[in-house]
């Protein structure tokens, strides 16, 4: 199995090489060179079997030898033996024909954990294996960065440093960022919104002298294990109402296109997926690039769902790719024309993706009613994110088929937004009720990148 980057200039990679990579040197992102299908059998034989033993099967494929079976089964036992529930992403019903998937029982109470508990894992495997050390650089809009200091604190061959825009995060989220004790971990809260963190991470990735010298390696969804993990959910749920004997839907709140495009993948497989929904709070710029507007960036307008407040979505770049046939000269024009402020899809690129997608939006107003009919008509209390995703599904979805929504984190990572729409406090898991007693450990940095890779350079284990 090798892999390609989505501007076509860089060199291609084992599953491994791309892990550790995570951002390819042209500055585009690591896709599979070819996509493995599996049979409708082998689909239907998912059924019934534990999660670990299905995200097994769905991802072998994609890891060549990098790992032997052995290894790889141990690795996913490990990633999700921390989890709150038995069945992992269970699915509970809102309405006939509309399910909800719990991705929220992972140790930060987020859909990240799915990835990065894993991804924590195979790192730490393989660099041992190596006898290596790399420093590993993220952005967050929330939750990624929870979980990846989560995922990696207290691991041997890794130091890592999270950047999130100070002041527009949750103060769970933030918490759960700043209060590990580990020294190999660092949360670093940057004067910006979460494109500036993103940039930055990028324009590191992009200093050929400082990501040699660091030896970086990035986790967030630019990584392809990222979203291979992802992939996995889509077939356990979807096996759960039927597949692969009837199809289903998808809807995803998503800012940064990781989660949907894990969809993609998981159709290319085989599984018979009718829709992807893209559901977009008031930072709508998916929306209206899948509605045919071209995709121009705007201001950020902080929301009651942060990690979506972002007008900059790396893995829409690899939906681009596909769209596009596979041309990584053209995507990487498209990239070029965003850093002017945005660009027109082509025709028969939003033909492509029309073919695949559909995409809607949330207000404030109906983000908070959304949270409130729920749990007046579900009994379900959902975070606002989740909540976007579900107004948008029910805009959405056909009788017909049944429809998943993705609810993306625990409604106690965001309280204040939870009870002003419901009344209803939401409470923290047992395990986390001494979160707002613990130290926090934070550093304030400007949006600076000689700045930023200073602290860097002066904090990572020799």
């Amino acid at each position: 199995m090798k892999y390609i980057s989505t501007r076509g200039q860089a060199p291609e990679l084992t599953f491994e090489e791309a892990m550790l990579t995570g951002l390819a040197r042209d500055g585009g992102l690591y896709v599979p060179a070819e996509i493995p299908e599996m049979r409708a059998d082998d689909i239907a034989a998912l059924a019934g079997l534990s999660y670990e033993e299905t995200a097994f099967r769905v991802m072998r494929p994609f890891i060549g030898d990098t790992f032997t079976d052995a290894e790889f089964q141990e690795i996913i036992a490990r990633a999700y033996a921390g989890f709150g529930h038995a069945a992992r992403a269970p699915l509970s019903q809102l309405a006939p024909g509309h399910f909800l998937l719990e991705l929220f029982h992972g140790p930060t109470l987020a859909f990240k954990d799915f990835a990065m508990q894993l991804i924590g894992q195979m790192f730490e495997e393989a660099l041992k294996r190596r006898g290596e050390r790399v420093t590993i650089v993220g952005a967050t809009s929330g939750d990624t960065g929870s979980a990846a200091i989560e995922a990696f604190r207290g691991l041997d061959a890794v130091d890592v440093f999270i950047l999130f825009p100070h002041g527009r995060v949750s103060e769970v989220q933030r918490r759960q960022m700043t209060t590990p004790e580990d020294a190999n971990v660092h949360a670093l809260a940057l004067a910006g919104d979460f494109d500036d963190c993103q940039a930055r991470v990028k324009d590191m990735f992009n200093d050929f002298a400082f990501r040699d010298a660091v030896k970086l390696a990035g986790v967030n969804s630019i990584n392809w294990a990222r979203v291979l993990a992802q992939v996995v959910y889509y077939f356990s749920s979807a096996v759960s109402l039927g597949a692969p004997h009837r199809p289903v839907s998808f809807t995803a709140p998503t800012g940064n296109f990781g989660d949907i495009f894990a969809g993609y993948i998981a159709r290319r497989m085989g599984l018979p997926i009718e829709k992807l929904v893209v559901a977009t709070n008031q930072n709508d710029i998916l929306h209206r690039a899948l509605s045919g507007q071209g995709y121009f960036k705007g201001e950020t307008v902080a929301s009651i769902s942060p990690s979506m407040d972002i007008q900059v979505s790396s893995n829409f770049e690899r939906a681009l790719f596909f769209a596009y046939g596979q041309d990584g000269g053209a995507v990487a024009q498209l990239m070029e024309e965003l850093k002017s402020g945005g660009f027109r899809i082509s025709q028969g690129a939003m033909q492509a993706l029309s073919e695949t997608y559909a995409s809607g939006r949330a207000s404030e107003e109906e983000t908070l009613a959304a949270i409130k009919a729920t749990l007046s008509q579900s009994a379900e209390l959902v975070c606002p994110h989740s909540a976007v995703g579900i107004k948008v599904a029910e805009e959405r979805r056909d009788p017909a088929t049944p429809m998943i929504t993705l609810a993306t984190a625990h409604p106690a990572k965001f309280p204040d937004a939870v009870e002003r729409a419901s009344g209803v406090h939401p409470p923290l898991p047992p395990r986390m009720s001494d979160l707002y007693d613990r130290p926090e450990r934070v550093t304030r940095i400007d949006n600076d990148l000689v700045a930023i890779e200073t602290h860097i350079k002066g904090h990572i284990a020799s």
